[in-house]
């Protein structure tokens, strides 16, 4: 059994339900959530973020000094594309992650939304050094899912694992009046945090067989593939805790899970509203 030194050295990880672009500069309840949480957390010495909107044949992690911020996006405001987000980066840690997954090294990729619309929120400084894995357009959900266990030693290096994502994503049938979820939407949501309630995490690597709804929750499969990253590096001593559990324009899951280990003192604030397992 790990020692509570051990277990307080060792950094949480997070899947993050990113939502629109927006949230990255409106003060909302999913920005207030994140940014609370981010105050609880150990500091870490690096970021892993794993986002929905860089996809490649292969695997790739970034390995640039001085990452770039990639405007991503297409019908938003000029302040949105103004933002700069000038997070170091951390090449040597990219060689590490190289070395665990046989990923290719990308020198030239910047930092997508995905990454600094939530990462701007918990380190507004920009102070910690970023680095984006690629999602490997060819591999299965059960490749993703046992691929991604290799980056659990990085949590013992103080690197904090982002997913960053959606657990339901579907555009076309977004409707910004809709102020909860739709029924189907709904009914997906609950049975995937009812699997990670009950550790079923390989029956979520085959997601598309869950429930009769599970193409049109997740119509394609890049914003749910990030959660497989963060429930691969979870073990015993973890618990698994929600925020901003909330869907959004009947289409949009805002769920977010927080994998941390009982030894650390985390202050319910944020999170007293949510479960804990």
């Amino acid at each position: 059994m790990a020692t509570i030194e051990a277990l307080e050295a060792r950094m949480p990880a997070l899947f993050i339900g990113h939502g629109s672009p927006m949230n990255a500069i409106e003060e909302n309840e999913f920005s207030r959530g994140l940014r609370n949480l981010a105050k609880q957390l150990p500091k870490p010495k690096a970021v892993l973020c794993i986002s929905a909107h860089w996809e490649t044949e292969g695997i790739a992690v970034t390995a640039a000094a001085r990452p770039a911020t990639i405007h991503d996006f297409h019908g938003f405001p000029k302040e949105l594309f103004d933002i700069r987000y000038p997070a170091p980066g951390n090449p040597a840690l990219a060689r590490r992650v190289a070395e665990l997954l046989g990923a290719q090294l990308d020198p030239e990729r910047g930092l997508d939304h995905g990454s600094w619309g939530v990462l701007r929120i918990m380190y507004p400084d920009a102070d910690v050094p970023v680095l984006q894995l690629s999602l490997d357009a060819t591999a299965t959900g059960p490749e993703h899912y046992h691929r991604a266990k290799q980056l659990a030693p990085l949590r013992g290096q103080r690197v904090l694992i982002v997913g960053s994502g959606n657990i339901v994503h579907n555009l076309r049938n977004m409707d910004y009046r809709q102020h909860g979820g739709f029924d189907w939407a709904v009914r997906f949501n609950e049975a995937v945090k009812g699997a990670i309630a009950a550790g079923d995490y390989e029956r979520l690597a085959t997601f598309e067989t869950l429930t009769p709804e599970a193409r049109q929750a997740v119509p394609s499969r890049e914003h749910f593939l990030p959660l497989l990253y963060v429930l691969a590096v979870k073990d015993d001593s973890d618990t698994v805790t929600l925020f901003n559990d909330k869907i959004v324009m009947g289409s949009i899951a805002m769920t977010s899970i927080l994998l941390a280990s009982n030894a650390l003192p985390y202050k319910n604030n944020a999170l007293s509203k949510h479960s804990t397992w």
